[in-house]
């Protein structure tokens, strides 16, 4: 019994290239996609708000290999972004999805405060002038 998976056929360059499927037929992207106005708001502002955090998590140096990605000048815009996008969304957004993201938004200002070789004053850090001072 061999471990080797059995070898592809090689293709006869004499032959003429078969149409494809995909050249025939466009993709119906009407099934691919969801329409924006279905979309509840809350959806949206969650996954903004997510996608910010996971780049802010980035910039500051806590994904795999870090260190090359830290840029904590793009980490506070994008802390400062979030920040502003949950207190503008706190009476739109439930509690139950509010909590999540504002425990996230003060584990990166807290991030943030630790990686800056000279910290800000309290409530001058990224995103503090919506939250107040974030203290560890």
């Amino acid at each position: 019994m061999s471990d080797t998976s059995p070898a592809a056929p090689i293709p006869d360059p004499s032959a003429a290239p078969a149409a494809s499927a995909s050249a025939t037929q466009s993709p119906d992207f009407d099934a691919m996609t969801r329409d924006i106005a279905d979309v509840p708001a809350v959806e949206v502002i969650t996954t903004v708000a997510v996608h910010l955090m996971s780049a802010a998590a980035v910039n500051l140096g806590l994904a795999e290999e870090g260190e090359a990605h830290k840029d904590l000048d793009e980490a506070r815009k994008l802390i400062q972004a979030l920040a502003g996008l949950l207190d503008a969304s706190a009476t739109e957004v439930s509690s139950f999805h509010a909590a999540p993201l504002r425990d996230g938004l003060k584990s990166l200002q807290l991030a943030f405060r630790e990686a800056s070789v000279v910290p800000d004053e309290p409530g001058q850090g990224p995103g503090e002038k919506y939250t107040g001072p974030v203290f560890g």
